[in-house]
């Protein structure tokens, strides 16, 4: 912290000598004037935490400086000491109506200065921190994030009001509670993605966003909020600042998008299609073609289905929200195994087997809160990415569901790679690809995982990657709330 400034003002250059030689080691910084106008231009540039002011000076004397002190915004809130050989009351009085804050009267004693300047420069510094600090607690009371603090023990010791909402924490409730911050979000949201939460208390170091997501209910929507985290000074009992930002208005806008994306789908999708579907006929009839054309139609073919491959792509990402709760289209557990046959054979997969729990063989009265047509999308992405990073793109999948307190929890195991913990950590986020550690392209824009995750944190779900124990490949996880249906 810097020292506290003292503006010492007297015309006698004696007099500036003596409070010199008063102050000097005392922790201050000195600066001197020797008239009223140098006085208000070097208090204007330095702002001090007290002035000395010499009321007898020629021209402008200390009263008049005092008035101007007063009436300038800059200097409103500087103290001012006026160092006086006046005695009288009216001389007082007069000091007081130009604003001065105290007096000490000329020859004065030593301690006494020394006391009288420490104890206002003490009652200014906190003063001003009050009055910084009361400013920052209105401001930070009416903002639209939720704000707060933790000590070493992750409790929480500030909230502001916002906050105070999110977390269900009383208005009037007293900080700390017993509770500490993850115990306590634990309560109301779920913390996604879980491989980032993992890493608590150093969120930050994270190379994507944290998450609490309060999944939608029968009567409410869901609620996003992405949390931010700094960390304070390691010597200081407050240990991080915390950011609660809604999002939630960000996921409703790209929800009113996705029709608008649904729609001009088919215009997308068409063309292509038609574009592929006559390169496809030219490509696969030779007569057609001279050999001069033969190669160009073969790699416009290639291309064109690379491109109606990443615009599929996109739509599907683009078109995720609306598909996964409809009320009445809730997918049941038995429709699993059908819906797996339909991929199986529209990616030409030559193994999928599906092992279904004993206490699910008859499941048909447990629902899943996503549409038929969600876990579709689902478990498309995940066995289209078994077979895409499948070194011989011959994948053997095993689907394993069961059931526990009131969860289903789908596996999907391939013999495919094996990934590091830091591609483990990342798949779940948009736009994040793993071919680029591995050997050749492998098409696609690294939106699906990203759709898969969105559409299971949006129930209340948990998504998990992991490598398999028992030999190469990996196993996604699935775990969703269960609804039974009468």
């Amino acid at each position: 912290m810097p020292n506290n400034t003292v503006l010492i003002v007297d015309d006698q250059l004696s007099a500036r000598e003596v409070l010199r030689g008063l102050l000097t080691g005392q922790g201050y910084h000195l600066v001197f004037a020797a008239s009223g106008e140098e006085a208000l231009r070097l208090a204007r540039q330095s702002i001090p935490d007290v002035i000395l002011l010499d009321v007898m000076m020629p021209g402008m004397d200390g009263f008049e400086v005092c008035r101007r002190a007063r009436s300038d915004p800059q200097l409103a809130e500087a103290p001012i000491l006026l160092v006086t050989a006046l005695d009288d009351r009216d001389s007082r009085l007069k000091g007081i109506q130009a604003g001065a804050d105290d007096f000490i009267s000329k020859p004065f004693d030593q301690h006494e200065l020394r006391a009288r300047v420490q104890t206002i420069v003490k009652l200014n510094r906190y003063r001003r921190l009050h009055t910084e600090r009361a400013k920052f607690e209105w401001l930070v009371d009416r903002a639209n994030f939720g704000h707060l603090i933790l000590n070493d023990a992750d409790q929480i010791v500030y909230a502001n009001m916002q906050a105070r909402l999110y977390l269900e924490i009383p208005l009037d409730a007293e900080l700390p509670i017993l509770d500490t911050f993850p115990e306590l979000v634990k309560k109301y949201y779920n913390c996604e993605p879980q491989a980032v939460w993992n890493q608590w208390p150093n969120l930050m170091v994270s190379s994507g966003p944290a998450y609490l997501v309060r999944p939608a209910t029968d009567t409410s929507e869901s609620l996003w909020l992405q949390v931010e985290q700094m960390a304070m000074a390691s010597d200081v009992a407050e240990k991080y600042l915390i950011n609660l930002q809604d999002v939630t208005e960000d996921m409703n806008a790209k929800r009113l998008m996705w029709t608008f994306h649904a729609q001009i789908g088919h215009k997308l999708r068409t063309p292509v299609m038609l574009v592929s579907g006559s390169l496809d006929m030219l490509h696969a009839d030779k007569n057609l073609l001279c050999e001069d054309h033969k190669s160009l139609v073969s790699s416009a073919y290639k291309n064109a289905l690379r491109l109606q491959s990443e615009i599929q792509d996109i739509l599907q990402y683009l078109d995720t929200s609306h598909i996964a709760t409809p009320a009445d289209e809730l997918c049941d557990v038995n429709e699993i195994a059908n819906i797996v046959e339909v991929i199986k054979t529209d990616l030409n997969l030559e193994s999928v087997t599906v092992d279904f729990d004993e206490n699910l063989i008859d499941a048909s009265f447990l629902h899943l809160p996503l549409s038929r047509r969600a876990i579709e999308t689902i478990l498309q992405e995940i066995l289209e990415n078994s077979l895409k990073f499948h070194p011989h793109e011959a994948p053997l999948i095993a689907l394993k569901i069961s059931e526990h307190d009131g969860q289903i929890r789908i596996q999907i195991l391939d013999d495919g790679l094996n990934l590091q913990p830091e591609q483990l950590s990342k798949i779940w986020y948009p736009y994040y690809q793993i071919e680029r550690y591995f050997t050749g392209q492998v098409n696609g824009m690294g939106l699906g995982l990203a759709s898969v995750a969105s559409l299971v944190w949006d129930v209340g779900g948990a998504c998990h990657a992991y490598n398999r124990g028992d030999g190469p490949g990996l196993v996604i996880e699935l775990v969703l709330p269960i609804k039974e249906c009468l």
